[in-house]
């Protein structure tokens, strides 16, 4: 047998196995294709899958105080190939924080619920243990913008998720804040000493010609204070007939000691002179309610306020008495009566009497806490039983470089990153609503539209990987 072998069959082996190389290569590029439009596909729907986690979540915390929602970033993903030979890519997804997209404010019957108007987050602590039945706390600062804080047994400001108000504590008697560190905020129950009265701030008119029980228009200087009884430093009880059918009631007002005890003022103006250009007249306090006889009811203030032509003060120059009140054996401290250089006045008056603008003073018995609210200037104020108003202690607002770069923790918390920056306080200032909430600033019908959305794309990608399983199939089928 003749073992040689044919060339045209061995040219003919060779062009098969040339279009076999041409096939396999041309297969190879096919089915890169085909497992790349499969992986796009699968990070298409794990983006989505992303995309939807976030927006569950964000449609869990609809209803949750300060909640701020996460939305989705989605990027192309591009490998480096030729201009020619460029692909679509593949994507990813990111989350996109909006803590600084505030929510709607919701009305509150709670008066230390508050919210931030604007930016900026409260300061707060965590609870890390007891310590003889009162909290311990952490070292590290928590920021939120959850303002929903509840006075706790221990006289804390708690919120919702457990966390203690931080702020700078103010001295109830001097209005100002005790240091500029932080502290947790904790409202006293101690009783609000009583002040004393320093100060009277007394507003009103004389009238030039004062109708007193004795004036008759018909004899001069009737409407007069005169005579030795009535005139001097002190009026007895035995001569108050005559002294008070002399004069017109002035106001009568309350003032207070040190230690709070009520003295009940009821003063009396008397016309002492018709001088032109220099009318005086004399003002008295009833000093002894109960007294008799020879005893002294009525203790003279001054003798010698004096009004010119215009009706305009002229002595004293300063528009301030200076008195003690002694009333009923209760003795005040020193008293600056105000009139202010134009706030008392002598001009005619029909009804002859005298006539208040403004009469108040600065003391008050001592009292009990009643109630907490929080006032302008994010000031927590102590609401008190004898009718004032005091502030406690002082909220300030926590800013932030890059508020968006917060990390996010449980209970609508975020804690400072080297990303973010280091906290910058300033006064809460009218940044803060007293009996008001900040709601989640997550919206339900946005949401469920972001839903559809993602859930379209995620069944586009489905198809994708089908159409490619299919194609793939063509292929092997060739190959068969």
């Amino acid at each position: 047998m003749n073992s040689a072998i044919d060339p045209a069959w061995l040219a003919v082996d060779a062009g098969c196995m040339e279009r076999a190389a041409e096939f396999f290569e041309l297969r190879e590029v096919v089915l890169m294709g085909i497992f790349g439009a499969m992986t796009t596909a699968v990070s298409g729907l794990s983006a989505q899958s992303f995309a939807l986690e976030n927006i569950s979540g964000n449609i869990a915390n609809s209803r949750t105080v300060g909640f701020k929602r996460v939305d989705t970033a989605f990027s192309t993903l591009v490998p480096d190939l030729p201009a020619s030979h460029e692909i679509a890519g593949s994507v990813g997804a990111s989350s996109r924080a909006t803590n600084a997209v505030q929510g709607d404010f919701i009305t509150s019957q709670i008066s230390t619920s508050m919210a931030i108007s604007g930016d900026g987050f409260f300061a707060v602590k965590a609870r890390t243990g007891l310590a003889d039945g009162s909290p311990t706390f952490s070292g590290a600062n928590a920021y939120t913008r959850r303002g929903d804080f509840q006075i706790s047994e221990n006289g804390y400001l708690v919120n919702g998720s457990g966390f203690y108000l931080q702020g700078y504590p103010i001295d109830p008697t001097t209005g100002s804040t005790s240091g500029s560190a932080l502290q947790i905020i904790k409202i006293s129950n101690d009783n609000l000493p009583a002040r004393s009265t320093t100060k009277i701030e007394y507003r009103g008119n004389v009238p030039a010609y004062p109708r007193t029980n004795n004036a008759d228009s018909t004899i001069p200087n009737s409407e007069l204070l005169s005579g030795a009884a009535y005139t001097g430093a002190t009026v007895t009880a035995a001569n108050d007939t005559g002294f008070t059918d002399r004069t017109i009631a002035g106001p009568s007002m309350t003032v207070y000691n040190a230690i709070g005890t009520p003295l009940n003022v009821q003063m009396r103006w008397g016309k002492t002179s018709n001088t032109v250009g220099s009318e005086t007249w004399s003002l008295y306090y009833k000093s002894d309610s109960n007294a008799t006889g020879a005893s002294t009811m009525w203790t003279q203030v001054a003798s010698g306020i004096t009004f010119d032509n215009n009706g305009k003060m002229t002595a004293p120059a300063s528009g301030t008495l200076s008195t003690t009140f002694t009333v009923n054996g209760a003795t005040s401290g020193a008293v600056d009566i105000n009139f202010g250089n134009t706030g008392l006045t002598q001009f005619a008056d029909t009804n002859g009497a005298v006539n208040i603008n403004t009469l108040s003073q600065d003391g008050y018995p001592s009292g009990t806490r009643t109630g907490v609210e929080i006032g302008e200037g994010g000031r927590i104020m102590g609401v008190y039983s004898n009718g004032q108003t005091v502030a406690l202690a002082q909220i300030p607002i926590a800013h932030f470089p890059a508020d968006q770069l917060l990390k996010r923790k449980d209970g609508g918390m975020f804690e400072e990153t080297l990303e973010s920056g280091q906290p910058l306080f300033e006064d809460g200032g009218r940044s803060i609503v007293g009996g008001s909430l900040e709601g989640s600033n997550a919206d339900v019908a946005d949401e469920f539209s972001k839903m559809i959305v993602t859930q379209q794309a995620y069944s586009a990608n489905t198809r994708i990987i089908t159409t490619a399983q299919q194609m793939l199939q063509d292929v092997m089928n060739v190959i068969r």
